[in-house]
């Protein structure tokens, strides 16, 4: 260009004297200088397309808050007579903070416990008798009962049988009416036979001379007589009824038995009629809870009486005073519990959908600079809050770790993370366009700009922005939020 201008300088010294040479200096100036202008080159800042991880997050402040905050007043009204604790002061769960003057309501208990206890001895007494009327009337019928079933023979079931029947001993300890069937058979056994027996029980024995032999498991016992040969009783049978009906005074004793159990049952009657046995609304048990009903009640005004530490904790709040009278509607006592603190804050309706509980969070606090803490979102309220038109809706973070220095309503800078995309196409959001008819990039084809459409993924808190489509691995878009020509 130097060329040029060093061309044309002299020229126009020696043409400057015309004014038509004039005119054309003019003409070539103007021609000189579009050309130069039209053909100035123009060139622009590229951002490149990058591969890398995305990671979407949600900014927020909030306030430290204790896990554990309760506020306790009495329950009834009263003078308070006595304090146990104080400001700042550790105490544990049952532990009695406070107490009305309790004198009368300790004096109505003692006589509510003392009516419980004569109540229930009354009870007692009348149920000792019926305990005492049913097992006498059992012990006499057991033994009317044991006296029917203490004589039993074996009877042949073959009448023409010349043989002496096997002696039945023994006390009878089953309790089934019945008959034992045995039937002598020839064996291995020493003396050549056995017997099997059924009926109320089943099994199989010996038949022995001389000695008894167990009939099943009851108390029964069978012995053959030595008079007559084993062999003899091969094939024969023998019933042994319980009880035996063939008894010679089997009619008085069952007429015993039924008067017994007459007995029985009227004198159990009258004993249960004492205690209201079978009445559910009888005197005595309504007594009995109208006794206790009166202790819980007397119970329940002392402890009403009293304010007591629900957790484990610090006194941060205590304005009960001796002598002070004190309501149920005033909170005189407020604690804060050994469990460390917690970040109430509220996220907006924007940005609640992008959170779910256990999403991690860092957060920062104004009172200890350069420190981050780590944590957990473990609550997002599942109904809004109203603050003057704005919804937001209340979320708590839990810190990784108890840190004594914390205290109640420090500041925090909460920042939690949502979302993470690895391995994606990343681009800066200042190389983005968006506008009314969508999300764009601008390229650079030849001479020409092109827009291209672009989708969009997540976006990080410091800029970065996910592409899911429209661009590719390496590819240079111009920087729209930076590009000047030179």
């Amino acid at each position: 260009m130097s060329k040029i201008f060093s061309t044309i300088i002299p020229l126009l010294k020696r043409i400057s004297k015309s004014k038509i040479a004039m005119g054309t200096i003019g003409a070539v100036l103007i021609g000189v200088g579009s050309f130069f202008f039209f053909h100035k080159s123009s060139s622009y800042q590229f951002v490149t397309v990058q591969r890398g991880s995305v990671a979407e997050s949600v900014s927020l402040t909030g306030n430290t808050t204790p896990t554990e905050n309760v506020f306790l007043s009495f329950g009834s009204s009263g003078i308070i007579s006595h304090t146990y604790s104080a400001l700042g002061e550790q105490v544990y769960a049952g532990q009695v903070l406070a107490e009305l003057n309790i004198n009368d309501l300790v004096a109505q208990l003692h006589s509510a416990q003392a009516g419980l206890t004569i109540t229930e001895q009354q009870a007692s007494a009348s149920k000792n008798n019926l305990a005492n009327v049913i097992a006498q009337q059992d012990a006499i019928v057991a033994g009317v009962w044991q006296s029917m079933h203490s004589n039993f023979a074996a009877v042949p079931t073959d009448t023409f049988t010349t043989n002496p029947p096997p002696t039945v001993s023994g006390s009878y300890t089953g309790t089934a009416d019945g008959f034992y069937k045995i039937v002598v058979y020839a064996s291995n056994a020493l003396n050549g036979a056995s017997f099997n027996y059924s009926g109320l029980e089943s099994g199989t024995e010996p038949v022995t001379i001389n000695s008894d032999v167990p009939l099943g498991t009851h108390g029964l016992f069978v012995r053959f007589p030595d008079s007559v040969s084993v062999s003899s009783y091969v094939s024969s049978a023998w019933i042994i009824a319980i009880p035996n009906t063939r008894w010679n005074n089997y009619a008085n004793v069952l007429k015993e038995y039924k008067t017994a159990l007459e007995t029985r049952g009227k004198a159990i009657a009258d004993a249960q009629a004492s205690v209201g046995v079978g009445n559910i609304s009888s005197i005595t048990d309504a007594k009995i809870s109208q006794a206790r009903a009166s202790v819980d009640s007397a119970s329940a005004k002392i402890q009403n009486a009293r304010i007591i530490a629900p957790i484990n904790g610090i006194v941060t709040q205590f304005d009960a005073k001796v002598g002070q009278l004190a309501s149920p509607s005033a909170p005189l006592v407020s604690l804060i519990g050994n469990g460390g603190f917690e970040v109430d804050a509220g996220v907006s309706e924007t940005d609640v959908g992008k959170l779910t509980v256990g999403n991690s969070a860092t957060m920062t606090l104004d009172a200890f600079p350069n420190e981050t803490f780590s944590g957990k979102v473990f609550y997002i309220a599942p109904a809004q809050t109203n603050t003057q038109g704005v919804i937001s809706y209340q979320i708590k973070i839990s810190f990784s770790k108890v840190d004594p220095r914390l205290k109640s309503g420090l500041t925090a800078n909460v920042i939690i993370q949502t979302k993470q995309h690895n391995d994606v196409l990343i681009l800066p959001q200042y190389a983005i366009l968006q506008n009314d008819n969508g999300t764009f990039v601008e390229t650079l084809v030849g001479k020409m700009v092109t827009t291209t459409p672009v989708t969009l993924g997540i976006q990080d808190q410091k800029g970065n922005v996910e592409i899911l489509s429209g661009v590719s691995f390496g590819e240079q878009v111009i920087n729209i939020g930076l590009k000047k020509t030179k």
